[in-house]
């Protein structure tokens, strides 16, 4: 099995490249009042999931997603799990800058590697499972 020069295995990555994501979507959104799951819920209000489901991997039962969530029930951007129309636009404007930090992340990443990266992952997860 392949490693790289400075010898630290795929877990050690996987970890690090966690914990650096963490670190700068909660300095992104943290202008705006937000964490990075309460950005998660947001958007998930807006998809097909609910957001219990979206942010099941993150969260570890109904306090901490009812801690997540109240904050955004209290500033008028969620009534359940519907997003408001000043969710709506909160959404849209926060997109904005999780976008921009996804492009700097991803910088210097072709489509193809991406892709790859993302495949290899998701085969090693159903290797696990």
């Amino acid at each position: 099995m392949y490693m790289s020069d400075d010898n630290k295995p795929i877990g050690w990555w996987l970890k690090e490249v966690d914990r650096l994501l963490e670190e700068s979507f909660e300095q992104v959104l943290a202008d705006d009042g937000l964490t990075r799951r309460q950005w998660q819920a947001l958007n998930a209000a807006a998809g097909r999931e609910t957001v219990a489901e979206a942010l099941s991997p993150f969260l570890s039962g109904v306090e901490e997603l009812v801690a997540v969530t109240n904050p955004l029930v209290e500033r008028g951007w969620l009534t359940g799990e519907t997003l408001t129309a000043d969710g709506e636009r909160a959404l849209e404007a926060l997109s904005a800058k999780v976008q921009a930090q996804r492009r700097r992340v991803a910088a210097g990443i072709s489509d193809s590697e991406y892709l790859a990266t993302v495949g290899v992952l998701r085969r090693m997860a159903a290797n696990l499972a």
